[in-house]
């Protein structure tokens, strides 16, 4: 038995590891002066610098059940190349309630847009908020710079969260790459699976906005194989959304929000975030039947309201 399952193992990591995880690159000079700047670690690949910002200093809770950073409180920010030879910036900055406005004003005041802000979680403790970002500059160290004093208004006076919540998961990962049909990646207790949207020629300010630039559906798994609990991100088409709430509510997972993450974009892209609680096997069903609905043609319904 765990020779058939190492062998499963093996033949998904070959069939999926490639488009999960791009190789990872050198990272530039102008890049790695960013990572300089900011005093943060990240890497470098698919033509994207993706810069971490977790929130490490949170102890959170929902509905009473602690929750690890990973499950869905790490921050981003990702420059790439856009036109004219400028560099594009992107990111998702994960805020406590009292930090939305001083870090929002901090990055308006240094030419960052803030383009959403929104939930991911219901009945988390602290409240957690969700602040989108956008930039273009001629370098990528202007980002950094400007982007910096927002950086710098995060966890001021925070204590480290509690090692308990970083504990190994004890569930069946592989089983969940059968059923989803992607490989993930393990992060302390949470086992989380990205999935980008290659069907869309997504474009910001020239920029190619790939997963790694936040076009992506992922899940994030923690628990056990009895007892787990899922929260993810699916990115969508308008014309998607209706046949994936009503596929996630027909396996009873909850709907949390649905909003926007970039502005002005064509097509259009919707996100929605989600989080249901049972064994794994049910939750990893749940979530490839609504990935099961991205690609599709859809139609929308032209009733007027």
């Amino acid at each position: 038995m765990k020779f058939t399952r190492l062998v499963f193992t093996l033949m998904f990591v070959f069939c999926f590891g490639p488009a999960a995880f791009p190789q990872a690159q050198n990272v530039p000079a102008e890049y790695q002066e960013v990572l300089t700047i900011l005093g943060k670690q990240g890497d470098y690949a698919s033509n994207v610098l993706k810069v971490n910002i977790p929130r490490n200093d949170l102890n959170v809770s929902i509905q009473g059940m602690p929750v690890p950073t990973p499950l869905g409180f790490g921050g981003w920010v990702a420059l790439t190349n856009g036109a004219d030879g400028k560099t594009v910036l992107m990111g998702d900055l994960v805020l406590l309630e009292k930090e939305v406005n001083p870090v929002m004003s901090a990055l308006l005041n240094n030419g960052i847009e803030v383009t959403a802000l929104h939930n991911h979680f219901f009945f988390e403790q602290p409240r957690i908020f969700y602040m989108h970002v956008m930039g273009m500059e001629n370098k990528p160290a202007d980002l950094a710079r400007k982007v910096k004093p927002a950086l710098d208004l995060m966890g001021q006076g925070a204590k480290p969260a509690a090692a308990s919540a970083n504990a190994k998961p004890s569930m069946n990962t592989s089983r969940l790459v059968q059923i989803i049909g992607h490989n993930g990646e393990q992060n302390g207790a949470v086992y989380k699976i990205t999935v980008g949207r290659d069907d869309i020629n997504l474009r910001e300010m020239g920029a190619v906005i790939n997963a790694r630039m936040g076009l992506n559906t992922w899940a994030a798994f923690i628990g056990t194989d009895d007892k787990a609990s899922v929260a993810g991100d699916i990115a969508m088409l308008p014309e998607e959304v209706t046949a994936v709430l009503k596929t996630l509510r027909s396996h009873g997972i909850d709907v949390v929000s649905i909003h926007n993450h970039m502005v002005g974009t064509k097509p259009e892209i919707i996100f929605l975030h989600y989080w249901g609680q049972g064994t794994a096997a049910q939750l990893a069903t749940g979530f490839k039947a609504a990935l099961d609905q991205l690609g599709k043609k859809q139609t929308i319904s032209q009733t007027q309201h």
